[in-house]
């Protein structure tokens, strides 16, 4: 159970289905309800086949590019940390590469739930960096099963931050999102700084005896 939670906690942070609210509202504005549904359910298993893809052939990646774990952990935790102060200054969306042209782009075409929605805005380079990070970890089948699971649990909780977006919307408003973002942009931070810190310590200690 710690595992998962561990697991599920710094995957939905940095994924932060909540931060793309404004952005699936922004596409979504003048599709009915049942279509706002389908969007949302392409949407999250989109991210769901993603970041399991991600978690069983990123390993063979890393090998075939001679990418070390302590590597890819610098480097996912610079993009991670890059993400909460994103969220932190409120741009997260330009972070994620949602730019005026790209918006524009998205809004003429029919098929949104891949691109933008599933990548970059969820399954970034972030997220994906982490799953694969955890498969690296975690040996043990069991291990690697509660990972699976709580990458189903994070895209279920995407599938329903979308479906009720205009709800969480009129609730937290303007103001109430903004304070969240904050408060996430803080965690994920912490997890991307954790990420380094993990590499860094031990290799410091070595050097110093």
């Amino acid at each position: 159970m710690q595992l998962f939670l561990l697991c599920m906690g710094s995957l939905f942070s940095v994924i932060n289905p909540l931060g793309t609210v404004p952005v699936f509202m922004h596409l979504t504005g003048e599709k009915t309800k049942h279509q706002l549904i389908s969007i949302a359910v392409r949407t999250s298993v989109n991210v769901f086949m993603i970041l399991l893809i991600s978690f069983f052939l990123g390993s063979y990646i890393l090998s075939f590019f001679g990418i070390s774990l302590n590597s890819l952990k610098i480097a996912g935790g610079l993009i991670i940390a890059s993400s909460g102060f994103a969220l932190l200054t409120g741009t997260f969306p330009k972070h994620k590469g949602m730019r005026r042209s790209v918006k524009e782009d998205a809004e003429t075409r029919s098929g949104i739930s891949m691109t933008p929605l599933a990548i970059p805005m969820l399954a970034g380079p972030g997220a994906i960096s982490l799953i694969i990070s955890y498969n690296q970890e975690y040996n043990l089948l069991t291990d690697k099963l509660i990972v699976i699971g709580s990458i189903l649990v994070v895209s279920i909780i995407i599938f329903l931050c979308l479906v009720i977006s205009r709800k969480i919307s009129r609730v937290l408003g303007a103001s109430g999102m903004n304070s969240l973002s904050r408060i996430i942009g803080f965690i994920v931070i912490s997890i991307g700084i954790e990420f380094i810190y993990s590499v860094l310590i031990p290799i410091l200690g070595h050097i110093a005896k």
